[in-house]
């Protein structure tokens, strides 16, 4: 059997909320006493298998643990308790301009975050053209990507992650700042990736999205596992229950 692209295995992770905070060394010592802080529980003991060559989406409510679960995915954050293993290359894109150096040309972020996602210098030189047509930015690439539009740090970001031909890609919200057009050429990669047998595990709050790209999906809510399975399944309890709340 082919074992799951990504394996993840009682994940918990929490966080300090800082109920006051001391702004500076002078006030902590004449305090005394260490800020008062609470824990905050964002993944709750999640175990879940991603099959290969699936398009896995994540869903719940605005803080549920969706963004979190996904930097741990990426190895941006680490889990507190529980493992996640991934088999295969991983690419990520998880925010608007990560990666990037706000001073240098689009070109240069090219090697740059590409440098960063594994890719060799000979590689990116090769895939350059392919990388700056699919982001429609080669107009402006020599120009720094601080005057970048927010869609165009998305299109540049996404073209060089899928040029890194990842086994697994996982992708955030932010594909939503992209055009009509732009979304369009993000779906049909998405199935191009799939017939290669890839693996895509996204973050949308758009049902349409998730309805006409995935076929697997998992509910959180409040950092826990509610469901996992086909995708229309778990996306019709998730509106139901959205709907019985509103």
């Amino acid at each position: 059997m082919t074992p799951p692209a990504v394996v993840v295995d009682g994940v918990s992770l929490k966080y300090r909320l800082y109920k006051e905070r001391n702004d500076s060394l002078k006030t902590a010592l004449l305090r005394r006493r260490r800020s008062v802080h609470e824990d905050f529980l964002a993944l709750d003991d999640i175990s879940f298998e991603v099959p290969v060559g699936s398009t896995f989406g994540l869903i719940g409510q605005n803080g549920a643990g969706k963004s979190t679960l996904l930097k741990c995915l990426a190895r941006i954050l680490y889990p507190d308790s529980g493992s996640i293993t991934a088999n295969g290359r991983v690419a990520s894109l998880l925010e608007v301009g990560s990666g990037f150096h706000p001073e240098l040309s689009g070109r240069e972020n090219i090697f740059l975050n590409g440098s960063i996602l594994g890719m060799s210098k000979k590689d990116l030189t090769r895939k350059f053209d392919d990388i700056v047509d699919f982001s429609g930015v080669r107009k402006f690439i020599d120009q720094p990507v601080k005057n970048y539009s927010s869609g165009m740090y998305v299109r540049l970001g996404f073209s060089i992650a899928i040029n890194v031909e990842p086994d697994i890609l996982v992708v955030d919200e932010i594909l939503s700042v992209g055009d009509a057009a732009f979304k369009k050429k993000c779906a049909t990669k998405f199935e191009e990736l799939k017939q290669a047998g890839k693996t895509v595990i996204m973050v949308t709050h758009s049902m349409g999205s998730l309805k006409s790209m995935c076929d697997q999906a998992a509910w959180i809510n409040h950092g826990k596992l509610v469901t996992m399975g086909d995708a229309p399944t778990v996306i019709a309890a998730y509106e139901k229950s959205v709907g019985e709340s509103a």
